[in-house]
């Protein structure tokens, strides 16, 4: 067999295995749990001059609403500082949580993370500190599967409880999206970190 072909062959396994996860991702963003838990994750999306970007903001709602529906009774809100900000991802999800009337000792938050694996680090150790068994996790919905594979591999018992409404609103935004988490989910597969 030539070079040439077995390069076709070894191609058309890589776009495979990355349909595959893709499909795997799209599906499992329809996943919505009703359980109920000690509290909420909610996985930090940045911040512009100290408030929530629309994508975190739809997040930061989705929580309150768990907490307004009493499915949860605390919410840990991940998220450090963004280049140039003056408050942590956490600290600005705080403030809007608290004037939607969420009581503030009902708000938890750490101030280190900058990424998905760090967001659910951070939140582990609390949940460790505190006792908590369980969560909801917060994100969009198409990062539902990677934050999912990412907290299981951390032992984090978790839920699935994507936001209802996102910000990636058109095909090409859903899409850009889809591609980058199908990116992250297969590098992680294959490097064993998810």
């Amino acid at each position: 067999m030539s070079y040439k072909n077995i390069s076709k062959i070894l191609s058309l396994i890589i776009l495979s295995y990355l349909a595959f996860n893709a499909f795997k991702i799209y599906q499992f963003s329809k996943l919505n749990t009703q359980e109920k838990a000690k509290v909420a994750i909610v996985l930090g999306a940045g911040t512009n001059n100290g408030k929530p970007t629309a994508v975190f903001k739809e997040r930061i709602k989705h929580s309150i609403k768990l907490y307004q529906e009493n499915r949860i009774e605390k919410i840990i809100f991940t998220g450090g500082f963004g280049k140039g900000e003056t408050i942590s991802d956490s600290q600005a999800a705080k403030n809007y949580a608290i004037k939607n009337n969420v009581p503030k000792e009902a708000i938890l938050i750490e101030e280190k993370s900058k990424y998905t694996i760090e967001n659910l680090a951070e939140a582990k150790s609390i949940m460790d500190s505190l006792k908590f068994e369980s969560a909801l996790l917060v994100s969009d919905p198409l990062h539902m599967k990677r934050s999912i594979s990412l907290a299981q591999k951390m032992k984090i018992t978790c839920f699935s409880s994507p936001t209802e409404t996102s910000m990636y609103k058109s095909r090409k935004t859903k899409l850009q999206f889809l591609i980058y988490e199908t990116f992250y989910f297969t590098l992680g597969k294959i490097s064993g970190r998810n």
